[in-house]
């Protein structure tokens, strides 16, 4: 599936990955291949993100998820440092 993780001023992350995971404001949930459509608040917390060149992790201040046909687009207030 297609990820992007962008922030008001830039593109943090743009490729495939095999899985993301992501802080819900009721949990941590995960983003596999063919999930179904979904709009979710994210709080702050680690995205984790699984592709082909290993494990990357990205720290955000909050944000949307939408996952919608095999697109997973992170709108993220911020990135931590």
């Amino acid at each position: 599936m297609h990820l992007e993780i962008i922030t008001p001023d830039r593109k943090v992350f743009e490729g495939e990955v095999t899985s993301a995971q992501f802080p819900g404001i009721d949990g941590l949930f995960e983003v596999l291949n063919n999930h179904a459509p979904l709009i979710s608040a994210l709080k702050s917390g680690a995205v984790t993100v699984n592709g082909t060149s290993g494990r990357e992790s990205f720290n955000i201040d909050g944000g949307v998820v939408e996952v919608l046909r095999n697109n997973v687009i992170v709108l993220a207030e911020s990135i931590k440092a």
